[in-house]
């Protein structure tokens, strides 16, 4: 089929480094994509790990192959810098500061971060601690470091993020704001609340997020539908067009001039090829 995204359109997924990370990028260009994202370490444990002399050379080799230079990684699910518990909370400072000294290391141009969970203890104490722990781990970070995003979140239990407020709070609390910018999940803010179905819904929204945050910090996109409808605070990812979002949300995002050079991430369901599916169908949809 005709590529109507071109260089000046980022549209790529999240895609596994099982086989390395040089691999990804390689997958990224057979699906047809010009970023993508990645986890640079297990999401799920709080081991770390380092990078090794060899395994960079082959991902610098594999972005200068394929052209692929705008790649952003995503931060284990475990780190929650709104934690009151003092260990839990340490632990998400120090992981994400060896995030981003990996991610610095491997050249990616973002880190994705879920803000956190209050856990009881108040929207306001948790987004106080958030700043504080991101004002904690700039401080000891002097290198070039990738622009850290903080994701929209669904608003499932206490997590914070489900609100452009909140996202807005912690960045006025953070002393080095400009080390910090946005990603917009669609499925998330829909679940949150955040309508744009329709083109009344989607300026509506899109008006609140500029308002609130402003465009020029919104840097990542994450497309993905939702398996729950509007509202209901969870999170849930569906392939494009087959879930309560629909196509004409998604069709409005690839078109809107605006975010033209906003790369795009999906995070669909990894079954049946169905990364291919969805990535052709967002590129239909460009017209």
């Amino acid at each position: 089929m005709e590529n109507k995204v071109d260089r000046k359109w980022y549209l790529g997924a999240h895609l596994s480094i099982a086989k390395g990370f040089d691999h990804a990028v390689y997958e990224a260009q057979s699906l047809g994509c010009n970023t993508l994202q990645i986890f640079t370490k297990n999401a799920n444990t709080w081991k770390e790990r380092e990078v090794s002399d060899p395994e960079l050379k082959r991902f610098h080799q594999a972005k200068h192959e394929t052209g692929i230079q705008i790649i952003a990684s995503h931060t284990s699910y475990l780190i929650n810098l709104a934690s009151e518990e003092p260990e839990i909370r340490k632990k998400s400072i120090q992981a994400l500061k060896a995030e981003m000294i990996r991610s610095c290391q491997l050249e990616l141009s973002y880190v994705v971060i879920h803000p956190g969970a209050h856990k009881g203890a108040g929207v306001n104490q948790g987004l106080n601690r958030i700043a504080e722990s991101l004002n904690t781990i700039f401080d000891q970070l002097t290198t070039n470091i990738p622009l850290l995003l903080l994701e929209t979140t669904a608003g499932q239990g206490s997590s914070l993020g489900s609100c452009f407020g909140h996202l807005s709070t912690i960045m006025e609390k953070v002393t080095r704001s400009e080390k910090l910018g946005i990603c917009m999940d669609t499925s998330h803010i829909f679940a949150a609340g955040y309508d744009i179905r329709t083109d009344e819904s989607y300026n509506h929204t899109m008006k609140a997020f500029n308002s609130t945050i402003g465009f020029q910090h919104l840097h990542l996109f994450h497309l993905n539908d939702s398996k729950k409808d509007i509202g209901s605070g969870i999170d849930r990812h569906e392939h494009i067009g087959r879930g309560f979002i629909g196509t004409d949300a998604f069709r409005r995002i690839m078109n809107d001039s605006k975010f033209k050079n906003v790369p795009k991430i999906i995070e669909t369901p990894k079954e049946n090829n169905m990364d291919q599916v969805n990535l052709n169908l967002l590129k239909m949809m460009v017209v």
